[in-house]
């Protein structure tokens, strides 16, 4: 995921010695990054910071403090140097950049407008006041930013076709989007947004392999985007490549100690690395598994018996093994001899009745047995609507649940059976049904 420099770019000189410090300057910045040089980054931010803590309060070394913090994910450390650039058209720009990375969407529009103003890009900044209008939720005034950045040239951008797809994605057509997203990526083929966009697209319908691709190009530079690589690693983790997944956690932990989400995933992932899969285990399953599908009429039993079973609807040896003796000899004209002929037929291929009887546990959805109408819409809802995560979603698929109320019949116990469903997958599920006033079956 990460590539070897041949030769590592001089952090310390763009930074530090180079007497100009513009868009080609970051470039070589996020390369830096792309290549892992992320320890001499920071530790250049440092040396900046403490020369502005001595005192030193240039526009410049304020600029590339606050772009270098920027690029390493610590968005207010680089909120407070950018904004003592005042007047500083770059510096309002990466100012922007920041507050939509801290959700602070109407600040970032009035921040793009202002970086217009002391002399950025101004086609630039009108794409990135166009996406933040719409991270706002006006998507119309959106739609007459981007068109006004097209009259002046900016339709031929990446950056256009990006923001173009984000308007028709919110609007919910999926393949507009997907349209416009795949032409930012032709004209640009590292646009991350873009590239992080299509891989959760391509992660909902199931293109698992598509979107591991496309995660892995979206995080080939900076700035990371948590989001981004907290669900890659949960892809790599389905398909059951742990070292990958628990690099991916490890490298959210390097810049966010305390990020809870990796602590459990990467504490999760240190947990199944240690699973194995017993194959012989595996075999006698199947192997019993095609002893109860045997059909009762395959053996040679009484006129008496077949009657019985046939009227109790017994098919096979699996349904025996869910009923008793008691059961049995309840049924007419089921005697003592009968039961004897069943229990020798049971024995033979190394069954016994009731053997299953104690994990059959009754079923319900923790309410009372009449539902009312509305109750069992919510029963009958897609558990998809509950917006799991990539994690929680497959797992939910692996178990055959599709609806909540497939969902409230299952226990916590029966949940954590389920292979990559640990602790903070059920603690997810049980938040997100607890906003529906629903609790996991014995929760």
């Amino acid at each position: 995921m990460i590539a070897t420099a041949k030769e590592p770019i001089n952090v310390h000189q763009i930074l530090a010695e180079s007497a100009t410090f513009g868009a080609e300057e970051v470039g070589q910045l996020e390369e830096a990054l792309a290549f892992g040089q992320t320890a001499e980054l920071r530790q250049e931010s440092n040396r900046l910071k403490a020369a502005v803590d001595e005192g030193e309060k240039s526009k410049a070394t304020l600029l590339r403090t606050g772009v270098a913090l920027h690029l390493l994910g610590h968005h207010d450390e680089a909120e407070s140097y950018l904004s003592r650039c005042t007047g500083d058209g770059m510096a309002d720009f990466y100012r922007g950049q920041v507050q939509v990375a801290l959700g602070r969407f109407a600040d970032a529009a009035k921040t793009f407008e202002q970086a217009a103003k002391h002399g950025y890009d101004a086609v630039q900044c009108l794409l990135a006041r166009a996406g933040a209008v719409r991270a706002t939720g006006d998507l119309d005034t959106a739609e007459e930013l981007l068109k006004s950045a097209a009259a002046s040239g900016g339709g031929t951008r990446p950056e256009y076709c990006y923001q173009m797809g984000c308007i028709l994605a919110d609007r919910g057509d999926t393949f507009g989007a997907v349209e416009y997203f795949e032409r930012a990526v032709d004209m640009n083929p590292s646009h991350q947004r873009a590239l992080f966009w299509l891989a959760g697209i391509n992660a909902l319908r199931g293109n698992d392999d598509d979107a591991i691709r496309l995660y892995e190009r979206a995080l080939a530079k900076p700035p990371m985007h948590v989001g981004a690589i907290i669900n890659l690693g949960l892809l790599y983790e389905d398909a059951e490549k742990y070292q990958a997944a628990a690099f991916c956690f490890k490298r959210v932990l390097d810049n966010f100690p305390n990020h809870q989400r990796a602590l459990l995933y990467l504490k999760d992932i240190e947990s199944a690395h240690d699973m194995y899969y017993d194959e012989e285990t595996l075999r006698t399953q199947a192997r019993m598994k095609q002893i109860l599908e045997i059909p009762v009429t395959d053996f040679e039993l009484s006129v008496r018996s077949r009657n019985c079973l046939q009227k109790m609807g017994v098919g096979n040896l699996g349904d025996l093994t869910r009923l008793s003796e008691q059961d049995l000899l309840g049924g007419k004209n089921f005697g003592e001899t009968s039961l004897r002929e069943i229990k020798e037929m049971m024995e033979s291929k190394g069954l016994g009745l009731g053997q299953f009887v104690a994990k059959e546990k009754p079923r319900d959805f923790g309410y009372t047995d009449t539902l009312s109408p509305q109750q069992q819409a919510l029963m009958n809802r897609p558990v998809a609507e509950l917006n799991l995560s990539v994690r929680a979603r497959k797992c939910m698929s692996r178990l055959g649940i599709s609806s909540v109320g497939e969902l409230l019949m299952r226990t916590p116990d029966e949940l954590l059976e389920s292979k990559n469903f640990g602790v903070t997958s059920l603690n997810e599920v049980r938040s997100k049904l607890g906003d529906l006033g629903l609790r996991l079956r014995n929760d």
